[in-house]
């Protein structure tokens, strides 16, 4: 049955504190670049239960540009914010990206080609050099792909943890439905900005288990705008994911196509 309002293409932005990037103009370059594109779209901007003007500055936009839509959210990670938006979303196409923008909007047309070709999840990809990261982010890069190929057997991705992917709607949808970590239902308080490195581990995994077609794409990133991720913390957390969705997978919780 088709959305109500359908559109093309819906663009979900999760945003937990963002005023500093949104004062930047983020949205004006993320509007003005769909505004040129000759398909319908929408704007979806999750707020993460921002402490900041977040909120505010995303509804004065909204004001003007009737394409962007704000939804609030409680703070639960970007990982929830993220299933927040996409669930009020209306597109055909549903891509989410990050607010900061490392990869800019403009690499869609890197992706959207895919999907007349048959693929149903089209994800960007940094590579494995990710040149300007620091060694730590490159150390992590290396034991994620090791840790994912040995643990949930997805040896053939090299990167799962771009911020830059995109669905056919009706995918994402019955994906949200059979994801156990990151489910809708399971969202959870949390604590300052959290970047949930298992969240696209499980929703790769689960839309392979679908027998959904999936296409990793090259795509610009520019680490210079990534502030939030941690060593340690984000490590031992994408670990532990790693560990939870082998576990619910033995546990025959992901089901079959």
């Amino acid at each position: 049955m088709p959305l109500e309002n359908e559109q093309f293409l819906s663009v979900v932005i999760p945003a937990y504190n963002e005023e500093t990037n949104l004062r930047a103009g983020v949205l004006e370059k993320v509007t003005s670049y769909l505004e040129r594109q000759p398909y319908t779209y929408e704007v979806v901007v999750t707020d993460d239960g921002s402490e900041d003007a977040t909120a505010a500055i995303v509804e004065s936009f909204a004001a003007t540009h009737p394409c962007v839509r704000l939804v609030r959210a409680a703070h639960g990670g970007k990982g929830h914010a993220v299933v927040t938006g996409v669930l009020a979303s209306r597109g055909e196409i549903v891509l989410f990206t990050d607010m900061d923008q490392a990869t800019p909007i403009s690499e869609l047309e890197a992706l959207l080609p895919w999907f007349e070709r048959g693929y149903d999840v089209v994800f960007g990809s940094r590579g494995t050099v990710r040149r300007g990261a620091p060694w730590w982010r490159k150390v992590m890069s290396r034991a994620q792909i090791i840790l994912r190929g040995l643990i949930v057997d997805l040896p053939d991705i090299t990167d799962t943890q771009c911020g830059f992917k995109a669905f056919r709607g009706a995918a994402i949808r019955r994906i949200f439905e059979r994801m156990r970590l990151y489910a809708p239902e399971r969202r959870q308080a949390v604590e300052g900005a959290v970047v949930d490195s298992g969240f696209d581990v499980e929703i790769l995994f689960v839309a392979r288990k679908l027998g959904y077609r999936l296409k990793e794409v090259p795509v610009t990133w520019d680490y210079a705008r990534t502030r939030r991720v941690s060593f340690w913390r984000d490590s031992l957390r994408g670990l532990r994911d790693l560990l939870r969705i082998r576990w619910n997978d033995l546990c025959g919780r992901y089901g079959s196509a």
